[in-house]
């Protein structure tokens, strides 16, 4: 019963983040003004949880690392709104990049379950291949965004040694980054409803990965104790 209530209160913790995160979708699928302003709200949205668990995790490392991916993924949303000096694709690449590199320390030191899994072989395929789609389309960001690419395949790769809802976020995040990409580079053969669907894969991938990420670190927490008696 005890392990059981955490797991409620975590999940009615998501639910400013999952009525956020719907309307904003809701919104770009319409064309509302209401896309651009909503945007802004989903990651200091989905802090929540983390804040409302934060007494039962450890160690605070793993915090400050969880706390700073969700803060630089902000700042990569924002980086059209925040700034406007700069140019938006490399200024959002780099506070994005930065996220992964954060997820990644968090993923490899305090949230890892399980050895890697063989499958995750397909993440180079996909680096691959993405390269040689997008190779003659990207111009002078080739190499930017080879190197983002390698820090998402990255990302992917180490959340599947992780809880099953962070190994699925994961794959929601690579999968929006693939969507956006062809959305950028290849937008003549994008339908509009890739749009919303960046945002849905993107907004369900942060979701999963911070979910899973909590109850890790609560059963680490929880499983002190026990540790610091065992013989």
């Amino acid at each position: 019963m005890r392990s059981s209530i955490p797991r409620v209160i975590l999940a009615w913790s998501f639910v400013p983040f999952a009525v956020g995160s719907s309307v904003h979708v809701l919104a770009l699928g319409v064309s509302s003004p209401l896309a651009a302003p909503t945007k802004l709200f989903l990651m200091p949205l989905l802090l929540i949880p983390v804040a409302v668990m934060s007494r039962r995790l450890a160690p605070r490392a793993a915090i400050a690392l969880l706390v700073s991916a969700i803060a630089l993924s902000w700042l990569g949303d924002a980086a059209g709104a925040f700034f406007g000096f700069a140019p938006e694709l490399p200024t959002m690449l780099l506070f994005f990049g930065l996220a992964h590199i954060a997820y990644m320390l968090l993923f490899a030191i305090h949230a890892r379950l399980r050895r890697l899994p063989l499958w995750t072989l397909i993440y180079g395929a996909w680096w691959v291949a993405m390269l040689a789609v997008l190779g003659s389309h990207v111009g002078a960001l080739i190499i930017a965004i080879a190197l983002y690419g390698l820090v998402l395949a990255g990302t992917a790769t180490l959340a599947a040694r992780c809880h099953p809802l962070t190994v699925w976020g994961g794959i929601l995040f690579l999968l929006s980054d693939s969507i956006l990409a062809f959305r950028l580079f290849l937008s003549e053969g994008m339908p509009a409803w890739t749009s919303p669907a960046v945002m849905a894969t993107y907004a369900a991938g942060q979701a999963l990965i911070v979910a899973g990420v909590l109850l890790t670190l609560s059963r680490a927490r929880d499983s002190q104790p026990l540790a610091a008696v065992a013989p």
